[in-house]
């Protein structure tokens, strides 16, 4: 097992650097200039000598690689940088700062998810074919097909503009929680509720649960002890998979409740060419997905023992 684990990581390091030079060149090549977002106005009144100093002073003006190799260099003793557009702060503060919006928002939508998907898939595959099965799948079908951005903006507009319920941007209270955990989950409830139905259905006619029932076990102790055990597998790995998809979501709905997590701060350092904040939160984000695929793999030999990791 330690083996699998280091093994793993070392895999997870390397696809981390390949992430972070992929991201560091497509910066680099991209318009705008983080020197000029720092002055502002400022930037036209000084001279083309002036902005090139400034660049120099920031190592703007060196390649793209030697950037790069000294951006990991700094990272290789705990620095990540300092922010070129907000002066004097350094990056590994700022996303500690808007981390922990974002990790209460995916961690809240992932169990709300969950706990209502995974049981409703379960009574749709034992109830196969019933009212409640047909409910459960159209719900599902409309949770896939609806994008997230647009349910917010609905919401918004109803709980907020409509009803008066709720209130539409910040984090300051439980109120705040409540529409973006709600439309982070949706997709997710959808996606897994239909997964959790359609794995059910498969185990629920393996010859093994046969036997069981063959036992005397009761149907709810053949359903509890061995169907949702066996059926838990493939979700486990969805919910991996998905992680990396709620983060992805996130940048998105933390703009538009102006919710300060990582991905607002992600869309506005993008905005303002502000590299280094941008290459640590890509960074962040890609270590949390290898972190999530390894925990994974874990679970999956933790659930079903038959499976040795080596």
């Amino acid at each position: 097992m330690a083996a699998y684990v280091i093994r793993r990581l070392l895999q997870g390091f390397f696809v981390v650097f390949i992430v972070s030079v992929v991201t560091f060149f497509i910066i680099q090549a991209g318009p705008g200039d983080p020197i000029e977002q720092m002055l502002g106005e400022g930037a036209q009144q000084m001279t083309q000598e002036d902005l090139d100093r400034i660049r120099d002073k920031w190592g703007l003006n060196d390649p793209w690689y030697e950037q790069y190799f000294s951006w990991l260099g700094n990272l290789a003793q705990g620095d990540m940088g300092i922010s070129v557009v907000r002066v004097g702060q350094p990056v590994s503060n700022m996303l500690f700062d808007a981390a922990w919006p974002t990790i209460q928002l995916n961690v809240l939508a992932l169990l709300v998810a969950i706990s209502i998907a995974v049981p409703s898939g379960m009574f749709a595959a034992i109830r196969r074919y019933s009212k409640y099965d047909t409910s459960i799948m159209v719900g599902a079908s409309g949770g896939v097909a609806l994008p997230p951005f647009w349910v917010a903006l609905m919401f918004i507009v109803l709980f907020t503009g409509t009803l008066g319920w709720l209130p539409a941007t910040g984090f300051d209270s439980w109120q705040n929680y409540i529409m973006p955990v709600i439309v982070l989950a949706i997709t997710e409830m959808a996606i897994l509720a239909r997964l959790m139905r359609g794995t059910m259905l498969e185990v629920l006619n393996q010859d093994y649960m046969n036997t069981a029932r063959a036992k005397g076990l009761s149907e709810r102790a053949v359903v509890v002890r061995h169907a949702v055990r066996n059926a838990m597998l493939p979700i486990i790995t969805v919910i991996g998979y998905r992680s990396a998809f709620l983060l992805s979501g996130t940048v998105i709905i933390e703009h538009i409740f102006a919710i300060p997590g990582l991905g607002r701060l992600f869309l506005q350092s993008v905005t303002r060419s502000d590299y280094q904040v941008v290459q640590g939160i890509v960074l962040a984000f890609t270590l949390l997905v290898v972190l999530m695929n390894i925990l994974t793999d874990l679970l999956y030999a933790i659930i079903d023992p038959r499976i040795r990791l080596k």
